[in-house]
């Protein structure tokens, strides 16, 4: 018996990559550019680049969240212009990531790049409840470097 999970992958276009991962031990999947053509994006823009898949997740305890590729980011300045996108277990749309080029000279993204990493991972569903006041703790409402 498999503990292993899965879950449904559609291409949207036939030129689109069913996401892998690099390694047996990498949490993410790679998410390829499902262009004709190379997009640029100019440095401090955002471009959306689509990866020509939607996906099914098993049930709503589950979401995918998109992250950039370490190398991309940290050589080109390249990451999700949102930091880490969230596709809901609901969602049934393209994937497409929003690239933003941190870095100060333009990036040509070309077709089939690897251009984010997603990874599927367990949520916990709970339901806010107003509160007239919450519990006390040792750090109480220290925030921001509160700790040292």
């Amino acid at each position: 018996m498999s503990d292993k999970l899965s879950f449904r992958v559609k291409r949207l276009r036939e030129n689109a990559r069913i996401p892998l991962r690099a390694t047996v031990g990498s949490a993410g999947m790679d998410l390829y550019a499902c262009i004709n053509n190379p997009v640029t994006i100019e440095a401090g823009k955002t471009e959306m680049v689509p990866t020509g898949i939607a996906i099914a997740l098993p049930g709503a305890r589950y979401a995918a969240f998109i992250y950039a590729r370490s190398g991309l980011a940290v050589k080109n300045g390249l990451a999700p212009a949102n930091c880490v996108g969230v596709i809901d277990s609901d969602y049934r749309g393209e994937v497409i990531v929003g690239l933003h080029n941190h870095s100060g000279a333009a990036y040509e993204v070309q077709p089939g790049e690897r251009i984010a990493q997603m990874v599927i991972a367990p949520v916990c569903l709970m339901d806010a409840e107003e509160a007239g006041d919450l519990d006390e703790t040792d750090r109480g409402d220290g925030g921001f470097g509160s700790t040292g």
